[in-house]
Order: structure tokens, then sequence, then C-alpha cells
């Protein structure tokens, strides 16, 4: 990530638009739950709201300093931050009552990557579990805050069909306003 683009994410702006935006949302879209795993949380600003609504965080990081950094500062609250790539790192299947990944999947190196991560994310919930997500919707001036960057754009058109492949039913993507989209769906829970 450059040092623009992370500068914004550590700043107290960043930290309003999420706690105005992305904050209402979660709460008005699902219970989170007692156990939540957060991938990507960069410099922990979505890891803050996140200790807000649910139990528990477990907050996996692949950028080693970003995850240090993390850990840090958090040291004594109820998360957990994991150094690792989501799709590898040994966690629980099943454990978590929900995933959320914010405005990170277009920082994967491929859409087949992203793909995976999906699939990794539907066997880590719980049945019934719900993932949540916001991303970038792909223009001008999210390509030049992302110059020097991995930057692979989603789709917002094609997420419905590759959550379901993954395994998610109940998908929702709908566009809030010109720059992101959101989503979420949910782990189908066996029948009784």
């Amino acid at each position: 990530m450059n040092e623009s683009h992370l500068s914004y994410l550590a700043s107290p702006a960043w930290a309003e638009t999420l706690r105005t935006d992305l904050l209402p949302w979660l709460r008005q879209v699902a219970d989170l739950g007692d156990d939540v795993l957060e991938i990507g949380p960069g410099p922990g600003l979505t890891t803050d709201l996140l200790l807000e609504v649910a139990g528990k965080v477990t907050a996996v990081e692949v950028d080693h300093d970003l995850a240090t950094g993390l850990r840090e500062r958090l040291h004594g609250r109820d998360v957990a931050v994991v150094h690792g790539d989501a799709r590898a790192v040994e966690l629980e299947e099943g454990r978590f009552s929900a995933g959320t990944c914010f405005s990170m999947l277009h920082h994967m190196d491929s859409p087949q990557v992203q793909d995976e991560l999906f699939s990794r994310l539907h066997a880590l919930l719980r049945p019934g579990a719900a993932l949540l997500g916001v991303d970038s919707i792909d223009s001008e001036m999210i390509r030049q805050g992302h110059r020097d960057d991995t930057y692979v754009p989603v789709d917002p058109g094609t997420l419905e069909d590759r959550l379901r492949a993954a395994g998610f039913t109940d998908v929702t993507v709908h566009r809030p306003n010109q720059h992101q989209f959101r989503f979420h769906a949910r782990k189908p829970a066996p029948f009784s």
C-alpha cells in the first residue's frame, strides 16, 4: 500500500467516515455475534468499530508492520491480531460468528485470489453466519489513489455469482454511492 493511501486509512477523517457511514450499516444489516473475523484491517480503524458491536475480533493482516502495530495498539482489548495470508493462516473452521472485509479485496493479486478468500471465509464461518464487506467502485480517482499499489478492482456486477460459487446464500450487493459498493451474504445453516 502506498504511503499516501496508508496515511489516509489511519486518519481522523477516515475514522469519522467509518463511524458515520460504515458503523450504522453494520448495525442495521446483521448481528455480528460473539466472534468476528476481520480480513485486512490495515491500521485497524475498522477493528475499533467492530470491537464496539462484537464480542471478540480476530484480525488477519498480511502486512507484517501493520499487524505488529495493530497488535501493540490494541493490546489488552478482546482482539487477536494474526499476521498472515487469510487464505492460509491456521484458524478453526466453522468458528466465526461473522466475517468482514472492508476496502481490502482490491489489494489482492487477482480475481482468482479473491475467490480463494471467499471460499476460505465460507469454511471459517459458522453455519448461518454473515459475511459483510465494502469495496471501492473502479474509477480514475480510485486508480490514482492506488498508484504503485496492487489494485485489482472487484466488479460488483459479478460479485453475487462469485459469492454463490463459494457457497454463500442470501447475497445482496448494492451501491450506496458512486464510490463504493457493499455486500452481505450468509453461510447456509443446516435444516433442522
